[in-house]
């Protein structure tokens, strides 16, 4: 269980164990995925203003160190190939940061090594995350 007090210690954590720099936040509407990201990206370095690509499906954002951190929101897609024609493959190749959000949506086309970030609500209303 964690709170927002919290971001910070989980956001180093998730970037500390990322190896490929991909990491998957999985998650009902609202349970604070974007707020994870934002910590993220703040941790990062990332002088832009975070919010959540729903209708973009990709933000680029630019670290203080020159690095590129694009922050994906599938939500909205409905199949695959919408992900292969805006060049997903193309991002996450690149050895730079992948930030995703419903990625349950291109599920076929993600590294397998990709850190999985569940995060959910508890009955008692705090917040919950697993890392695999």
């Amino acid at each position: 269980m964690y709170s927002l007090n919290d971001l910070a210690t989980i956001a180093k954590e998730v970037i500390a164990i990322s190896k490929h720099k991909t990491l998957l936040f999985h998650g009902e509407m609202g349970v604070g995925k974007t707020t994870l990201i934002k910590e993220i990206c703040n941790i990062l370095g990332v002088q832009d203003r975070v919010s959540s690509p729903t209708f973009s499906l990709v933000n680029e954002y630019h670290t203080t160190t020159n690095e590129i951190v694009f922050h994906f929101d599938f939500y909205r897609i409905t199949n695959e190939e919408e992900a292969l024609d805006m060049g997903i493959e193309e991002y996450l190749y690149q050895n730079k940061w992948c930030l995703i959000e419903w990625p349950e949506n291109i599920e076929n086309l993600l590294p397998l090594d990709a850190v999985q970030i569940h995060l959910s609500v508890l009955e008692n209303g705090q917040r919950n995350i697993q890392l695999t």
